[in-house]
């Protein structure tokens, strides 16, 4: 079968396509004939070998832990049931980006009839990060909320999410391209963070006061920003990293300001099936959408990766197999 290996630490240029043995199912695993596969930041950083939070994997591996296909083999003690079946499922050793991947059966999740393998994968994975990251700010109606990198992946459903809880948002992003695609999904201002002054622009939208809750997925010199013009007794929830530097909050102002650490990110797991079902049922009542910017092929994992780490990237990037 064809996959895509990481054959060194380094740049989008070291994600090489090749073949490998078709995967066997083993005992209480099914074998998935894989037809997205999703990609993330996270897994751009995993691959340059500067991800802070995951151990390094044994070179070379196939990188890719979210796929969406049918079942199509299983192995010892499965449900025979599986088979056939359209499933969104984490992948084991094999990795995701490949024709076929092997998964655990009992951490399989049923795609509803009616949705896209595509955006059925963009739904549970960012999908229940962002639901989890609302509940956990507690956003309520007629806050003010500052969702950074608001045209990702999870930002665009954030942005979507905090609308619907009858809140007010600020969503910033970098070019004018993200900005327009915020302002489209509902957002009331949207500010460039790479210009100079830019958090001058959020106090303006906010009348001053600041934003009542902020995502901060960049970190940095924007999330250090962003924290300074948090209003008092609000709450600023840490979620990521891509400036490459977590937000490191003054002690001293923490008095004024809750903050979420990035750490909350660690106790979603028990929860992920939940939220992924309840970002599921708002899509299928047009509450949220996802944001499904680009696709590529297989072979071009490489350009996938590449886009991400660019800043190009609208929304969700795919692979398409």
């Amino acid at each position: 079968m064809r996959v895509v290996r990481v054959t060194g630490f380094g740049g989008p240029e070291v994600l090489v396509p090749g073949e490998a043995p078709d995967p066997v199912a083993g005992p209480g695993q099914v074998v998935v004939e894989v037809a997205v596969a999703g990609v993330t930041f996270v897994e751009t950083q995993i691959r340059r070998g500067t991800d802070q939070w995951h151990a390094r994997p044994e070179l070379p591996y196939v990188p890719g832990g979210l796929v969406a296909g049918r079942v199509s083999s299983a192995g010892e003690g499965v449900d025979p049931a599986w088979a056939g079946r359209r499933v969104i499922a984490g992948t084991g050793e094999t990795g995701g980006f490949a024709e076929r991947a092997v998964a655990v059966a009992e951490d399989l999740f049923p795609v509803p009839d009616g949705l896209e393998l595509p955006e059925a994968v963009a739904l549970h994975s960012d999908g229940s990060t962002a639901q989890g990251l609302i509940e956990g700010a507690k956003v309520r109606p007629g806050e003010w909320v500052l969702v950074e990198a608001a045209a990702g992946g999870v930002g665009s459903l954030l942005v979507q999410l905090a609308r619907t809880a009858g809140a007010r948002v600020v969503g910033a992003a970098r070019g004018s391209r993200k900005l327009d695609l915020i302002r489209e999904l509902g957002a009331e201002a949207a500010v460039d963070y790479s210009e100079p002054g830019w958090t001058g622009r959020v106090l303006e939208a906010t009348g001053g006061a600041g934003p009542d809750v902020v995502f901060d997925g960049v970190g940095g010199e924007i999330g250090r920003a962003a924290f300074e013009v948090t209003a008092r007794g609000g709450r600023f929830s840490v979620h990521g990293a891509s400036s490459g530097e977590v937000t490191v909050v003054d002690p001293a102002r923490r008095e004024d300001v809750d903050v979420i650490g990035i750490e909350q990110l660690f106790d979603f797991g028990p929860n992920v099936v939940r939220w992924a079902e309840q970002m599921m049922a708002q899509a299928a009542a047009g509450l949220v959408r996802p944001v499904i910017g680009q696709t590529f092929p297989l072979e071009r994992a490489a350009d996938a990766h590449a886009a991400i780490e660019h800043r190009t990237a609208l929304g969700k990037t795919l692979l398409l197999i």
